[in-house]
């Protein structure tokens, strides 16, 4: 009879290629790891995962077609031994607070190294729920300032409770421009409006709750989709492009 302990089966979800068998040979690399497959969308990795049954998905969210989060409801639904831990670009309200309702055990920024993607995973597996420093400040807030996170929308298209709510922002105009420009997603977009308010890196890093590596990340994208060379060019494409008043 063999002492030898079973390794911790994982599944990675990413719709870009290059991140996606980056992390399956980052993470394959570990003792006591196998990575089963990988996925580019959230329809791919339900389906997968169904039929592999990895203990963990490590789950990015932005992806074509079915998403991250849906995933999640659907593996919380139909295996839920299974275990999600999200790793993402995105640590803002809107990202967090969905999918860790929907039943992620973990969330992680892309900008985690290799050891802390190691530990999470580890850590998840021994039913323990670890969080990136980021999310856990955001959740910190929400607790501590008694107030919903502000991108919760109203159950139902209820009114709010108590008039003392503080109202939904209105809708931010780039997420009604279909197709955004230059194939722009809406967090790019969201980005490059406040380049043209003249915000620096850190200022948008700070208004979005993103880390400043993450920030230069979606401007790298930016520059290299639009064409722009530098951030006049970009605030001059903003105007242009209606995503600046």
């Amino acid at each position: 009879m063999s002492d030898s302990v079973a390794p911790i089966k994982v599944l990675v979800a990413d719709d870009q290629r290059v991140t996606r068998e980056g992390l399956m040979l980052l993470v394959g690399l570990n003792a006591g790891m196998e990575v089963v497959g990988g996925a580019a969308d959230g329809a791919e990795a339900v389906a997968l995962a169904l039929e592999h049954h990895p203990d963990i998905v490590l789950m990015d969210l932005a992806m074509p077609g079915t998403d991250g989060l849906a995933a999640t409801r659907t593996l919380r639904e139909e295996a839920p031994a299974i275990a999600v831990l999200v790793l993402t670009t995105y640590a803002d309200d809107a990202s967090v607070f969905p999918v860790l309702r929907a039943g992620a055990k973990g969330y992680l920024t892309k900008d985690a190294g290799a050891d802390e993607i190691e530990q999470a995973i580890r850590a998840v597996h021994n039913g323990r729920v670890w969080m990136d420093p980021v999310v856990q400040e955001r959740l910190v807030t929400a607790v501590t300032s008694g107030l919903p996170p502000q991108s919760e929308a109203v159950p139902n298209g209820d009114a709010p409770a108590s008039p003392t709510t503080a109202p939904e922002p209105a809708q931010p105009r780039w997420d009604i421009l279909a197709p955004l420009p230059e194939r722009l997603t809406a967090r790019e977009a969201e980005v490059l409006a406040l380049i043209a308010q003249g915000l620096s890196n850190a200022e948008i890093s700070e208004r979005l709750f993103l880390s400043r590596a993450t920030v230069k990340t979606h401007i790298n994208r930016i520059f290299a989709k639009t064409g722009v060379r530098d951030r006049a060019q970009a605030v001059r494409y903003a105007y242009r492009a209606g995503l600046a008043d």
